[in-house]
């Protein structure tokens, strides 16, 4: 599983006209499903998104999560994170996981952080989705739970 963490003052997601999430405060989580991913690699990803300590203290140092600054997520499933261009110029999605399991695993990541007490704001899997940001920093992370990153 891999994510793309985006510290942000605000974040928008718009489906074909109609705003489907937001977030003020928080982190953008951009996330993509692997289909070899299973349950831990969910928890592993969770915990680590939940816990990083990438907002300022009052030292100016980069010493907080997004619960200890009251913010919030804007979720976003995006299958592109697995795409490969090593060969040639046209990505190959081979190593994504297929619809069915990544939407799952999308339901079970966002239920999980509401359930570590954060405000989540979602996209719409399987939806051309426009995503807008103010990220703050900036500061963007990113994050594997195969830790190949």
């Amino acid at each position: 599983m891999r994510a793309v963490v985006q510290r942000v003052d605000r974040a928008a997601v718009e489906v074909e006209g109609t705003m489907v999430g937001s977030v003020g405060k928080g982190l953008l989580v951009l996330l993509g499903v692997e289909k070899e991913d299973t349950d831990r690699d969910l928890e592993y990803l969770l915990d680590k998104v939940a816990g990083l300590r990438i907002f300022e203290d009052e030292q100016e140092k980069m010493n907080l999560s997004v619960a200890d600054v009251g913010g919030g997520l804007l979720v976003v499933s995006q299958f592109t994170l697995y795409g490969d261009c090593r060969k040639g110029k046209r990505p190959s999605f081979d190593k994504a996981a297929g619809a069915e399991m990544a939407n799952a695993y999308y339901e079970k990541f966002v239920a999980g952080a509401r359930s570590k007490g954060l405000s989540v704001g979602t996209g719409k899997f399987q939806a051309h989705m426009l995503v807008s940001l103010v990220n703050n920093g900036p500061v963007t992370i990113l994050l594997d739970s195969k830790k190949n990153f």
